[in-house]
Order: structure tokens, then C-alpha cells, then sequence
């Protein structure tokens, strides 16, 4: 399945002095393409924790290239680069959305547990939500980068 990129458009407040966005606020718009991206293969994040799986971040990067401003518009495509039913690990490209140029690119990697914060084997306790996630992985002949 395609994904859609999602699209963001920076606020003022997310600028620093020098009227730039602050670093951290790239870690914030991976967050919400990453919950872009779930939902557009229909599972939304609420739906999953109602089944009681929690997701949490266990690692992420950002390798900055140039600069976003206030009022640009992002274009933050995600893909699936690993994904074994404990963990899953994704990729993310900004881009500005007018001219394609690249912002950022960063990953995040997280894993999947119970409400009593035990890690979980998805492909045992939630074969579905497991099924569903092995379709985001990239085919063998394709590029693993979003």
C-alpha cells in the first residue's frame, strides 16, 4: 500500500529567536506522521491502546539539513523499516513542500507492551494488529526509505 505523506504547515510559536524552528519540534512532527501513518493503515493509536498495548518510543534521531521557518509547509513521508511483532522501527523524511527540499530525516524505533508495561509478542497475543503491520514492511525489490 502507498502511503500519503502528511502535511504540516509551522506555527510561531514553534520558532526560536532567530525565527527558525527549534530542533525539538521535528521530534514532535515525526510523532504526528507517525500517527498519520497508522491511521492511514487503520489502525489508529487510540484503537490499539483500547486493546490495551501501549507503544512507546524507544529510540529516536534527527539529522538536520536545512533550516524550516515559520510558515513553511512540511512534507513528512514515513515508512516501515523493521517490524518483528516486539519491535517496530521507522524512517521519516521532511521536505519542504514547495520546492521537495530535504529538511531532516530521522527514525524512531519502539516496541509493544501491556498495560503492566510487559513487553508483548503482537504475532501471539494480537495476531490481526500483527498481520496489519507486516503489510507496511517493504517488498524485498523495493527501497526501505520513506
Amino acid at each position: 500500500m502507498q502511503y500519503q505523506p502528511y502535511e504540516r504547515t509551522t506555527n510561531y510559536y514553534e520558532t526560536d529567536q532567530m525565527g527558525i524552528i527549534h530542533h525539538s519540534n521535528y521530534i514532535r512532527y515525526m510523532e504526528e506522521a507517525r500517527t498519520d501513518y497508522l491511521n492511514q493503515m487503520g489502525l489508529p493509536y487510540k484503537s490499539i491502546e483500547e486493546q490495551g498495548i501501549l507503544i512507546p518510543v524507544l529510540s529516536v534521531s534527527c539529522d538536520y539539513r536545512s533550516s524550516v521557518r515559520y510558515g513553511d509547509t512540511v512534507s513528512i513521508s514515513v515508512c516501515t523499516t523493521r517490524f518483528n511483532g516486539i519491535k517496530l522501527d521507522l524512517a521519516y523524511e521532511i521536505r519542504d513542500k514547495k520546492s521537495n527540499e530535504l529538511r531532516a530525516k530521522g527514525t524512531t524505533s519502539h516496541c509493544f507492551l501491556d498495560k503492566s508495561f510487559h513487553p508483548i509478542q503482537l504475532k501471539k497475543t494480537h495476531p490481526s494488529l500483527y498481520e496489519d503491520l507486516m503489510k507496511s514492511l517493504p517488498q524485498p525489490d523495493s527501497d526501505p526509505t520513506p
